[in-house]
């Protein structure tokens, strides 16, 4: 009787034993089916050769301006990762049709998607974007209150600012001054705000108000031409888009006011240089163009390629692996520089 209860109890122990077994031959192929999976996905998510896409989308498209810098800088990128980048968007200020370029450029779900944010009806879209799954970021212009992952470009308040400073150094702290610009755009506005905060500070100086050149050089030239009709003891006027300058510097020179009246402007294509090297603008805040937009297509390319985790839940939690926000800087020009900036390297 003890032998048989012995043997019972030695069956107990093995079927124990062989039980504890399974279960962690169990627990580990679950562990290694996890594994597969997560790995699979990081596949799924990586597999994206040939067809990898991204798509830079913009208003004024065919300016040159992001043709030189943008765009160039966008086909360096793709050209060094052996990707697809693509161009897309209006050839002029047309905000209705950056939206459809966007809307169009969703449904063939991309691997990346950068926008160019000027104004906040765009927001819609851009969150269309985000919430389909692509990665959507701005550049150059940010629309911060959209769903956006992060945003690569200038500080559009800093360039204000810079701009303000010069052109209070530039007519003695004192008499009339404008602004011209695009008037719906956000960015804009920003640089405006911080051209009158600056401004602020001179109780000598007016500031006649914001002029919505449309991003037209013709447009800035007629504006300047008013301005200077109108106002025969304005000291300054100020430029905040890329056709801005070359539009008020043509009327300074029409009206034979070169160097009476200051111009300060931003950006720095070859017709504002040489207006400056002229006299007719004197300060320049020029946009390192290529810069952000290839930070933008590498920091979206990041969230398709990156291991990086800050948590162990991040895409739950919508946390990104990528900074959300870059600021890139600006390059001051003025007639004590422009030449050693410019040197040609022939």
């Amino acid at each position: 009787m003890k032998k048989v209860h012995l043997s019972l109890k030695i069956l107990f122990n093995v079927i124990l034993i062989l039980s504890l077994v399974l279960n962690i031959f169990l627990i580990l192929q679950k562990v290694e089916l996890l594994k597969l999976d997560e790995l699979q996905s990081k596949e799924d998510k990586l597999d994206v050769n040939a067809i990898e896409e991204y798509v830079w989308i913009a208003t004024m498209t065919s300016h040159e301006m992001y043709v030189e810098h943008d765009q160039k800088a966008l086909k360096q990128f793709g050209k060094e990762k052996g990707i697809k980048v693509t161009i897309e968007g209006p050839k002029q200020y047309d905000i209705p049709g950056q939206i459809l370029a966007i809307e169009q450029a969703i449904k063939r779900k991309p691997a990346g998607i950068m926008v160019l944010g000027m104004e906040k009806s765009l927001i819609p879209a851009v969150n269309k974007a985000v919430e389909a799954g692509i990665p959507t970021i701005t550049v150059d212009a940010d629309l911060p209150e959209s769903k956006r992952l992060a945003h690569v470009g200038s500080n559009w308040f800093d360039i204000g600012v810079k701009q303000g400073e010069a052109m209070a150094k530039l007519i003695g702290g004192k008499g009339k001054v404008a602004m011209l610009g695009i008037g719906g755009a956000d960015n804009m506005q920003e640089g405006f705000k911080g051209f009158k905060s600056v401004l602020s500070n001179y109780s000598d100086i007016i500031v006649l108000g914001e002029f919505d050149d449309m991003s037209d050089v013709d447009e800035a030239y007629r504006i300047t031409k008013e301005l200077l009709t109108q106002h025969l003891d304005i000291a300054g006027i100020a430029g905040f888009d890329s056709n801005s300058g070359p539009g008020i510097g043509k009327a300074i020179k029409e009206m034979d006011m070169v160097g009476k009246v200051k111009v300060t402007s931003v950006d720095m294509q070859p017709q504002h240089v040489q207006l400056l090297k002229e006299g007719v603008i004197h300060k320049l805040i020029g946009q390192k163009r290529e810069l952000f937009t290839y930070y933008g297509a590498q920091l979206l390319y990041d969230i398709n390629h990156s291991n990086i985790n800050i948590t162990p839940q991040d895409e739950m939690n919508n946390i990104t692996s990528i900074p959300e926000m870059i600021y890139t800087g600006l390059v001051e020009i003025d007639k004590n520089n422009v030449d050693k900036i410019f040197e040609s390297t022939d």
